[in-house]
């Protein structure tokens, strides 16, 4: 199908960017962003709002991010919306791949153009792509291992693109979280945005929150900073001995990036002693996916995965649907999970899960992102039943 994701509104312009996939099938369109070229697995994303805070989520390193919603950039950007702690850094997402033009922005909290942003953070990115044709295959065939690649003068060598696109492994067996996670130990009190404040700063905290940094996004660290925590954030790598010399009143496992079999050969063990100790445990994303393999269970890669801010999920602990946002690849097989494990939400989508607990300890994880950003606040609860967890525990003495 050679050419065939291609849109009109750019046939008269000679193609300045390419996605190569690993079947070799070429799409073309008008590169925009930084210049170059980067191998990843192509996704596709649902969401209609929020393509910055995607684009800074850490989670899709080794990723390119189709956006299905055509109208990308069309607000611009500004200095307050990015989700990695890195904030001058590149970005982890190595491309993405957009239907319409990049129009100027057109509000008022915008402090540069996409383009230039996109640039700036070394993202390449294409235009003028048919995107509803490229999820239709996605659907059909799977997330594929493609290349994505800009440069002005049009010229390609499309052969050795799609060699080096059909020799990438792919993302099973990839350690990311070591690529995203902080170098070092820090502190965290920055509360969520307000209207006509800006962010504010937790300066009376009751409770100490251990957070274990797998590609960690800044609306986690605000929500929890906001209920009362002091936050301290440790590295991936971290140990049990170092988590709990912290002496924190429960931790947080983040959310992140790649194959979590292969980040859990170092942080499932972490993960183990520190549910051992008695602690309460809250994990998302990357860390419910560790979390349930230090439990007893599996993980399994996807056929297209869930990126968006539109999936239902049925929390069964309370029989109510929420919306959330998700972006992962991999999922905990329920069929794998031991006795004392109990699973408590479910995707409505394709029923797979998406949350579990201990019975017999304080310890839960769900796969989607309570803390949105982008996406609606339906799950931000996850947060308070953590903190109350917290509480319970100091009350018990």
């Amino acid at each position: 199908m050679e050419h065939e994701a291609a849109a009109s509104g750019w046939s008269e312009t000679a193609p300045t960017g390419v996605l190569v996939l690993a079947d070799g099938t070429v799409i073309e369109g008008i590169g925009i962003g930084a210049t170059g070229k980067a191998v990843a697995e192509v996704c596709f994303n649902t969401a209609m709002t929020g393509y910055q805070e995607i684009l800074t989520d850490p989670s899709y390193a080794g990723q390119i991010v189709t956006f299905t919603f055509p109208h990308i950039g069309n607000v611009g950007v500004n200095d307050e919306d990015l989700e990695t702690v890195n904030a001058a850094g590149a970005s982890a997402v190595r491309g993405c791949v957009l239907k319409t033009s990049i129009t100027d922005p057109s509000n008022y909290r915008a402090t540069r153009g996409f383009d230039r942003w996109l640039a700036a953070r070394g993202i390449i990115g294409l235009t003028g792509v048919d995107t509803r044709a490229l999820t239709n295959l996605i659907r059909e065939k799977g997330m594929p291992n493609a290349i994505i690649a800009h440069s002005p003068d049009g010229v390609f060598d499309l052969a050795a693109l799609k060699a080096e696109a059909a020799a990438w492994p792919g993302l099973v067996g990839l350690d990311l979280a070591k690529e995203v996670t902080a170098g070092q130990t820090y502190q965290w009190d920055e509360t969520t945005w307000r209207w006509g404040e800006g962010y504010g700063r937790q300066t009376e905290p009751q409770h100490h929150v251990v957070a274990v940094d797998y590609g960690i996004k800044r609306n986690i660290l605000r929500l929890l900073a906001d209920r009362g925590c002091r936050v301290t954030v440790v590295p991936a790598t971290a140990t049990a001995e170092e988590i709990l010399a912290h002496k924190p009143d429960g931790v947080f496992l983040s959310n992140g990036p790649g194959d979590p079999a292969a980040t859990g050969e170092y942080a499932v063990p972490a993960i183990r002693e520190v549910v051992g100790s008695g602690l309460p445990v809250f994990g998302i994303c990357l860390g419910h996916q560790m979390l349930g393999i230090a439990l007893g269970g599996k993980t399994v890669k996807m056929h297209q995965g869930h990126h968006g801010a539109n999936h239902p999920v049925k929390d069964h602990t309370t029989g109510k649907v929420e919306i959330t946002s998700m972006n992962h690849g991999f999922a905990l097989d329920r069929d794998s999970l031991p006795a004392e494990v109990e699973e408590t939400h479910v995707s409505l989508f394709d029923g797979s899960n998406c949350g579990v607990r201990l019975k017999d300890r304080p310890v839960f994880s769900v796969q989607y992102h309570p803390e949105a950003s982008p996406g609606p606040r339906d799950s931000h609860y996850l947060f308070d039943r953590f903190v109350g967890l917290i509480e319970d525990r100091k009350k018990a003495g």
